[in-house]
Order: C-alpha cells, then structure tokens, then sequence
C-alpha cells in the first residue's frame, strides 16, 4: 500500500483534485460546492474522490496545510533558530498566506484557517525550540510552542483588521516582547 501512495499517477490524481477545488472555490462559496462539482472539474469519477479524501471538508483542511507549507517554506523555517529573523519570516509567511486567502475563501474558512495555522506553527516552534534551549521537560517546550503559536496568529489577526501598517513593521514592533518571553529563563524556587 505504501507503494501506491508513492505512485506519481496517484500524486498526479490528488493534486488535480486539490487544484480543481481551488479553482471552484475563487467562484463560489465553500458550502456551495458540491463533490460533483469538484470530481465535474478534475474530471474523475466520485470513488476516485474518496479513495483520496473523506470528504470536502478533508479536502479543505489539505489544500490549505499544504498551501500554507508551502508559503512557511517549513523545511527551511524548521531548520532556522529560533530568533528575530525567524519570526519576521514565519509571521510574513502567515500574511501572505491570509492575503492570498482572502480573496478565494468566504465566511466559513475562518476557523479551519486558524487550527491549521496554529498546529503548523506549533510544530515547527516545537522544532525551533528544540535547538535554542535544553529543557529538560518535554511539557515545557510543548507549552511555548502553544503560546508561540497562537500569539503569532494572533497578532496576524490583529494585523489583518489594522493594516495600515506593513506585515514587517507591525511584527518588529513586538518582536522585543516575544523574545524577552522566549529567552526568560525561569528562577530556581527554594
């Protein structure tokens, strides 16, 4: 089975499936579109379909992980430190992926945009933080990664609904508070 995966004309399949979806929806609303509209555009048949997805919203949830890897360029990112210019990069990546969102996606995406966000982030700070620090506890760096996470999308958020202010400039402007939280090093209690 592992061999089909591998199979370029199954990977050919998936992303017809993936960029059909993605062309139907810059014309209509995610609750509009229907599976036969979908295996209509990548002309395939319903089985071929769910023998790659459950359903359409396990559609929804891998283009956009997929489109928001490719825009976090996450080989890369993950082998960065955990630093300054790490963050700047990362939070741009988010921007740029919610900019190029906005125009496809309509209300509905909201949610699924920011778990998938958040969970992709969180794994790739785990990562970062793998390097930066040696905590011993495991839970530690799960939790800053936790925080990392959702405080990044966060201020992506808050930066969509103030944008008068370039991506870069707004994330440098916070980037003295993010590090001091990161390179705190907690006090040994007595």
């Amino acid at each position: 089975m592992n061999q089909e995966k591998t199979d370029p004309r199954i990977l050919r399949t998936r992303k017809l499936i993936m960029d059909s979806f993605i062309e139907l929806s810059g014309k209509k609303e995610f609750k509009d579109i229907t599976i036969k509209d979908i295996t209509t555009e990548a002309m395939v048949n319903r089985a071929t379909f769910y023998y790659h997805f459950e359903d359409k919203y396990d559609l929804l949830e891998k283009v956009l992980s997929e489109v928001l890897l490719i825009n976090l360029n996450s080989d890369q990112v993950e082998q960065d430190e955990l630093n300054e210019e790490a963050i700047v990069r990362v939070f741009l990546a988010i921007t740029n992926f919610q900019n190029s969102l906005s125009n496809r996606c309509h209300s509905g995406y909201e949610d699924t945009i920011a778990r998938i966000i958040r969970e992709q982030l969180e794994i790739i700070f785990y990562k970062m933080l793998l390097k930066r620090h040696s905590i011993d506890e495991n839970q530690a760096r799960k939790r800053t990664a936790v925080m990392l996470s959702w405080g990044l999308y966060g201020a992506s958020v808050e930066w969509r609904r103030d944008t008068g202010v370039p991506p870069e400039e707004f994330i440098k402007s916070l980037i003295p508070f993010i590090m001091y939280g990161i390179d705190f090093e907690p006090l040994n209690r007595l």
